[in-house]
């Protein structure tokens, strides 16, 4: 007869579960994910469909090779397949969302244990992997939505975020509309700012999520935006900010991922200043044009140390001054 397991107060009880949580997500991604179908057609469907196969097979393929129980159930890698289809671009070779799945799914996730055990975010350190590796496939896949199912091989375009490094912040470059509903160039998910919002109010409204990482993220991207940039148009141009790139995408769904983001709601908060901060750095100060997957893959190393930093306080101690500043009650 196994002993019982004794462990320190309080014990909390919760109906969530791990299955539950990944198809909310699931659910959460879908309009965008659709849109994304709409627009660039066929290829990207097929880079989708790649993406989450090769990552659910891995993860069940590494699973029965070192004798651990096949957890593909739970649609943690679904999720992270569905993820990396969304922040590639969508006429990629199919090769490569394969490529890039065994890094997030083997190499970032099933190494270093598993489902809650990585200190990266999966789709984003695959991501960054496939740019470093193969940059001429990574930058030279963005193209103009073409409606209908048409392959989107004959028409290509810079995205919006290096239109306004090239020609700056005009009334040409700032299509609100193209950037709300997707008909711009980049990646299969990130194009539609009112899909993914819609996704994450979702996340928010099912409690999947709380709001302390994304609204400090896109409040304080926002905010530096309008602060530091030079053009005269500083308040427009920090809103058209917002609706471009992976800020929405990252912020709703990379950034808070459990395993890579802090446990408390303030360390949340700094979490997600950080991301913000180090995303309009990158934006604004370097070559690169897009600075969202850098920020939070940084941020998500500073996590350790923001949870030692900002602890709750334990459960039935109260707070003193100088050594031993926890005593119990």
């Amino acid at each position: 007869m196994q002993r019982p397991v004794v462990t320190y107060t309080p014990h909390i009880h919760t109906t969530d579960r791990v299955d539950k949580t990944m198809r909310n997500v699931l659910i959460a991604l879908a309009p965008a994910a659709i849109l994304g179908v709409y627009f660039f057609g066929l290829p990207a469907l097929l880079v989708i469909l790649v993406s989450v196969i090769s990552a659910v097979l891995f993860e069940a393929g590494y699973q029965l090779l070192t004798r651990k129980s096949v957890t593909i159930g739970d649609g943690s890698a679904a999720v992270t397949g569905l993820l990396l289809a969304m922040i590639l671009p969508p006429a990629v070779p199919l090769w490569l969302p394969i490529v890039g799945t065994f890094v997030a799914i083997v190499v970032v996730k099933q190494v270093f244990g598993g489902l809650g055990q990585n200190f990266l975010n999966p789709a984003l350190a695959a991501r960054s992997v496939l740019t470093i590796s193969f940059a001429g496939y990574m930058a030279a896949g963005f193209f103009m939505p073409l409606s209908g199912w048409v392959a989107p091989d004959a028409i290509t375009s810079p995205t919006p975020l290096a239109l306004l490094n090239t020609v700056g912040a005009t009334p040409v470059a700032m299509d609100y509309v193209a950037a709300l509903f997707g008909s711009i160039s980049g990646t299969i998910g990130e194009t539609s700012a009112i899909a993914l919002l819609l996704g994450g109010l979702f996340l928010l409204v099912t409690k999947t999520i709380s709001w302390h990482i994304p609204v400090s993220f896109i409040a304080t991207t926002f905010a530096l935006t309008a602060l530091i940039h030079p053009n005269g148009m500083m308040d427009s141009f920090a809103a058209y900010q917002l609706l471009l790139g992976g800020l929405m995408l990252g912020a709703f769904f990379m950034a808070t991922d459990y395993p890579t983001s802090p446990m408390t709601s303030m360390g949340k908060l700094i979490f997600g200043i950080g991301c913000g901060a180090l995303t309009v750095a990158i934006r604004l100060f370097s070559g690169f044009p897009e600075g969202v997957a850098y920020a939070i893959l940084i941020m998500n190393l500073t996590v350790p140390l923001i949870d030692r930093f900002v602890r709750p306080r334990v459960f039935g101690t109260k707070k003193g001054k100088g050594k031993g500043a926890e005593k119990s009650l």
